[in-house]
């Protein structure tokens, strides 16, 4: 084959460090959504849906075939820590963990999980970030450490 062909999409949520509610103001985590997307195509990982809460997001994208996962992360991370610190001196100290969750979905599933993305703000009303990764890490058979559920 003369051609290398690839569509992975990914589904990635991280949450601030210590679960810091820092991005409460909506206008700011409007913004940080959009810059976190610009990011993705910079990257040429291409953003299908960002959203989340006043303490994490969740990142719908195209993996490029030029990058690992973990260097998306590392750069969306990096990237998005430097511009929120020029928005407000209380944001400073803002970083986000150290730690991830980033899982592959069917096409199948893009359409449904931009729509999940879109209503963070009201799943959480019913569904707390931690309650929720435990449901997104037993979906995917993955064991985790509980300290780190809660952390």
């Amino acid at each position: 084959m003369a051609q290398s062909f690839a569509q992975v999409y990914l589904h990635i949520i991280f949450s601030t460090k210590e679960r810091r509610k820092y991005l409460q103001n909506k206008s700011l985590r409007d913004e940080l959504h959009r810059y976190l997307g610009g990011t993705c195509r910079h990257l040429d990982c291409p953003s299908l849906a960002v959203g989340g809460t006043d303490d994490h997001v969740h990142i719908l994208c195209r993996l490029s075939r030029a990058y690992s996962i973990s260097k998306l992360l590392r750069e969306l991370k990096r990237e998005s820590s430097k511009w929120i610190k020029t928005k407000d001196r209380q944001l400073a100290d803002f970083h986000w963990q150290d730690g991830y969750g980033a899982f592959s979905i069917s096409p199948a599933h893009v359409q449904a999980l931009r729509l999940y993305i879109a209503n963070q703000e009201k799943h959480h009303g019913k569904e707390s970030f931690e309650d929720e990764l435990r449901r997104v890490l037993k979906k995917y058979g993955l064991e985790y450490d509980e300290r780190f559920a809660r952390d």
